[in-house]
């Protein structure tokens, strides 16, 4: 199953899921109680730390959800933030997700240390759900911004260019990216 949020990143060959954490998390979970997948692919655009380019398409099977008052030892969560299924996390673009947008650059910095480059509000309720119901996922991502005080504007300005070329990406590569998504959980 191939998804994607919706609100402007919609392409007809996924399904969309909504927006943020909470939304995606229980559309899924309605989506395979009623056509279980035999996997789940989220493609989607991501907010760069820093290092990754604008219009940079990026693979990952591993995302977080770090709230960015964890870099001043303002917060702490007792749950699960991490959760993977590479064979090889250090080599793995981790994505970080939250329902809200950073606009602190200066926090890109530290995320970056922790091997974390990218945001996107989706992905980590995707994994979560793809965990639960013990199916391989993977996500697919491009950047449309930097995560900064411009980061909205950047998104806007970007987002339709870079649908347009994910899609591209996708129906270019579209047998091995499937085909990948399926090999391991």
């Amino acid at each position: 199953m191939i998804l994607c949020a919706g609100n402007g990143e919609v392409f007809p060959y996924a399904r969309s899921i909504g927006v943020g954490m909470i939304e995606s998390s229980i559309t899924l979970t309605e989506l395979i109680i009623k056509d279980r997948p035999n996997f789940l692919f989220f493609i989607g655009s991501a907010g760069s730390y820093g290092k990754k380019e604008i219009f940079d398409i990026i693979h990952s099977k591993s995302s977080c959800n770090i709230e960015n008052s964890y870099f001043n030892s303002s917060s702490y969560t007792p749950i699960e933030n991490l959760i993977t299924t590479s064979q090889d996390v250090s080599r793995e673009t981790i994505v970080n997700s939250s329902n809200y947008v950073t606009t602190d650059f200066s926090l890109g910095e530290k995320y970056i240390k922790k091997n974390i480059h990218i945001e996107n509000m989706e992905f980590f309720s995707v994994m979560s759900v793809a965990k639960r119901f013990d199916l391989p996922v993977g996500g697919l991502f491009i950047v449309t911004n930097y995560c900064n005080e411009n980061a909205h504007k950047d998104f806007k300005e970007n987002q339709p260019k870079a649908m347009k070329l994910l899609d591209d990406y996708i129906l270019k590569n579209q047998d091995t990216l499937f085909a990948n998504s399926t090999n391991g959980k």
